[in-house]
């Protein structure tokens, strides 16, 4: 059985960031950087640039004005959202060529955006500030999978029948399977790319964020939005009137429950002009 590690290692060649993302990792990680600074290296990748802003002057965000131009847009975002920005729409781009022929990849963008809405609204919803700085977290919750169906293909989708078909876990039919699960090979991924240690850690304590330690709310907001996709996908017959949301991340978030219904909503308003913004197909015309 080959680990997370091992995994991640035979397909880094596959799941590569471009040079922007790491620009913009070395410039937010400077603590004598500018914002001006920023900018100047946004402006390079014209690209970058544009998608910025039309995420920046989207719904997601609602300023009252349009922003017009990058160096504003940082200005008004700070350097952790604008990286985190960075990171959402290179990860995409990242993924644009890949090809996989089990894998419905327009099915898993749109849950891992539905996922990454919810993740910014429970957290807004339970007063957290900065409460976007979920999204990217909710985004690559389940970006384990994409590389498990890079290397493993068939054995991924065999956990994920016999999981169906048994009523288990999915990551536990997959740590009996082949000996890791998505989380551990998503956070092994992020880890990888040199990511914020919270995504790394909000990734691979999903499905136990008692075990996350500092960094359990992310890990708990994780698992939050992570449960409801999941049962937003289920028929309605299979699909269990009481979610089984981890005691655990309802008293670290002190998410009420109730507001689910209303967010979730809210969310499936939002869902297809923001793929738009993020899915590999949108970013890589």
């Amino acid at each position: 059985m080959a680990s997370a590690q091992e995994l991640v290692a035979s397909c880094s060649n596959v799941f590569t960031l471009p040079e922007i993302y790491f620009r913009v990792r070395d410039v937010v990680d400077n603590p004598e950087s500018t914002m001006d600074e920023l900018a100047h290296v946004l402006k390079m990748d014209p690209a970058i640039s544009a998608r910025m802003l039309k995420i920046v002057n989207s719904p997601l965000y609602g300023f009252p004005k349009q922003v017009d131009t990058v160096t504003r847009a940082v200005n008004l975002l700070g350097m952790q959202a604008v990286r985190d920005l960075v990171t959402a729409t290179t990860v995409g781009r990242s993924f644009s060529g890949m090809t996989v022929q089990i894998m419905d990849l327009s099915a898993y963008w749109r849950k891992s955006v539905l996922c990454a809405l919810m993740a910014g609204k429970i957290a807004k919803a339970c007063g957290i500030e900065d409460s976007e700085r979920f999204f990217i977290e909710g985004l690559l919750r389940d970006i384990g999978h994409l590389v498990l169906y890079q290397t493993i293909p068939e054995r991924a989708q065999s956990a994920l029948i016999e999981a169906g078909n048994l009523g288990e876990p999915l990551a536990a039919v997959e740590q009996s399977n082949f000996g890791c699960d998505f989380t551990e090979v998503g956070a092994e991924l992020v880890r990888s790319w040199g990511m914020p240690v919270q995504i790394e850690q909000a990734i691979r304590h999903q499905l136990c964020p008692e075990e996350a330690g500092d960094f359990s709310l992310h890990a708990s907001m994780v698992h939050l939005a992570g449960v409801v996709a999941d049962h937003s996908e289920l028929a309605p017959a299979r699909a269990p009137k009481d979610l089984p949301f981890h005691a655990i991340a309802l008293q670290t978030t002190r998410f009420n429950a109730d507001d689910r219904p209303m967010l979730l909503q809210e969310a499936l308003d939002q869902l297809q002009d923001t793929v738009k913004l993020f899915s590999p197909i949108a970013l890589a015309a």
